[in-house]
């Protein structure tokens, strides 16, 4: 029996560095995700403590659409879907493609910001020499 509503699953493993936890959020049809940084290996108590203490902290993706089941169509096709999907270098799963979203969202933000600040130098630059050139012309 399968049930209906949000679910959700928090998954802790090694990425080869640190130990990770990626939350999963499923609801309305749309997957959303966390992630959390452990760094040494985290007991069962450290991990109840983060679900207890720090839950209401996390900061989840913008939510993606879940993948519905396909029908089984031409196995010629499928086989090259398979291979093109093999070959691409995607996330593994659909919470780790959420997070990536999520973070190439944040680099935008920040691009545009950096964008920002420096047409805002620009103009500064551009007033300031204004500025000196009137100087100039006033017979100082």
């Amino acid at each position: 029996m399968r049930r209906e509503g949000p679910s959700i699953t928090f998954t802790v493993y090694f990425d080869g560095q640190f130990w990770v936890g990626t939350v999963e959020r499923m609801e309305e049809g749309g997957l959303s995700a966390a992630r959390v940084v452990f760094g040494a290996e985290p007991s069962d108590e450290e991990i109840f403590r983060f679900v207890l203490e720090k839950w209401g902290t996390l900061r989840f993706s913008p939510q993606i659409e879940a993948e519905r089941g396909k029908a089984p169509g031409n196995p010629k096709r499928r086989q090259r879907e398979a291979a093109k999907a093999a070959a691409k270098a995607a996330p593994s799963t659909k919470a780790q493609q959420a997070i990536a979203e999520m973070r190439e969202q944040g680099k935008a933000a920040a691009r545009k910001r950096g964008a920002a600040e420096k047409r805002e130098a620009a103009a500064r630059k551009r007033a300031l020499r204004s500025e000196k050139r009137k100087e100039k012309h006033r017979g100082h």
